[in-house]
């Protein structure tokens, strides 16, 4: 079997990149995602902690998804394959656990689209990013 390997600057980038995402994403979208999710904007609490958990499961999702492309093999990791397996990654396990997730919860789909777009624009980017890094 043929791996291409991990750039871990790459994979350090695409988790950067992640969180400048979910920040300017969500900022943009906050108080849609607050009534969707049924938060009261008053009863809002950021702790840092839930910055410091969004890092470290970005990180993960980052290490993983370049595994991943990895496994196409040498000279496979490249920003389209990147996105491809970016795009995979998303419908077959995030965009279906979030529809499941949001489902069972008794929330609406407007939670699931504005949540899923996140996710799908975050893979896309960690992608292209690790593919553009290569091994």
């Amino acid at each position: 079997m043929d791996f291409g390997g991990i750039s871990y600057i790459g994979v350090l980038v695409a988790t950067v990149a992640a969180f400048v995402i979910g920040a300017v994403y969500y900022g943009a979208l906050g108080k849609p995602w607050m009534k969707a999710a049924r938060i009261d904007p008053e009863d809002a609490k950021m702790s840092p902690m839930l910055f410091v958990n969004s890092v470290i499961c970005e990180l993960i999702m980052a290490f993983i998804l370049a595994g991943l492309i990895g496994h196409l093999g040498t000279g496979q990791i490249t920003p389209y394959n990147g996105l491809v397996s970016g795009f995979f990654v998303w419908l077959g396990f995030i965009a279906t656990t979030l529809a499941v997730n949001h489902r069972y919860q008794d929330f609406g789909w407007d939670l699931t689209l504005i949540d899923g777009l996140h996710w799908l624009l975050v893979l896309l980017a960690m992608g292209a990013i690790i593919g553009w890094f290569g091994p």
